[in-house]
């Protein structure tokens, strides 16, 4: 994926245009809240078991919704569901931990970015959680464990030419995004681990549960 090709005007024009489908937008958008609420609690270690098995119906109910909408029309992209409804298909995805939706959710989501319908900060993200979940080391080192000093990247394929990745898909050097995180961590300290957003994207304080 050569992302060099991607500017960020041309993300604006697509993304600016009236989504195709925003019935589809709406809910996504709904979804994504319930999720990232709930996650929150879980990272604060403020779910009961109750809450935990409802949150697991909730996460099979999205991960359906999800899969109806890949068959029908592929990843819901900017063209199809706006930045916003894109954006929440996302944060639905990245939550889907152990589940094959999730993998399938990053294969689809790479097809949008090569068309120049989704993000490719985001689907890096996406690609790393899945990679995290294999036993694979992440290729764009996203994904991050607690640790004594604060928020520690897990382990990254071929360390050496990690920034140049980062670069081509718009994220910033390594070593700047866990500075910031660690900061932001220290200001508003949670129980779980945590996954790097970057400062522009919505979802700039999603957590997560490796």
């Amino acid at each position: 994926m050569n992302a060099d090709r991607r500017s960020d005007d041309s993300e604006r024009s697509i993304m600016a245009g009236e989504p195709q489908r925003p019935d589809l937008a709406q809910e996504l958008i709904r979804r994504a809240a319930e999720v990232s609420e709930r996650w929150a609690y879980l990272t604060r270690g403020q779910l009961s078991v109750q809450d935990l098995n409802r949150g697991r119906l909730t996460d099979q109910a999205n991960a359906g919704v999800m899969q109806r909408i890949f068959a029908g029309h592929g990843w819901p992209g900017w063209s199809l569901v706006g930045e916003d409804g894109a954006t929440a298909a996302w944060q639905i995805a990245l939550h889907a931990d152990h589940s094959p939706f999730q993998r399938l959710a990053a294969r689809l989501m790479h097809q949008a970015v090569q068309a120049n319908d989704a993000s490719p900060r985001q689907w890096a993200h996406l690609h790393d959680r899945c990679l995290v979940h294999s036993g694979a080391g992440q290729e764009y080192g996203t994904q991050y464990r607690p640790g004594p000093a604060g928020p520690e990247r897990l382990a990254v394929h071929d360390p050496q030419s990690l920034d140049e990745r980062r670069a081509r898909v718009g994220l910033p050097p390594a070593a700047v995004s866990l500075e910031i995180l660690r900061r932001r961590r220290a200001q508003t300290p949670r129980l779980g681990p945590v996954i790097e957003i970057p400062a522009d994207e919505p979802s700039a304080e999603l957590m997560s549960a490796a």
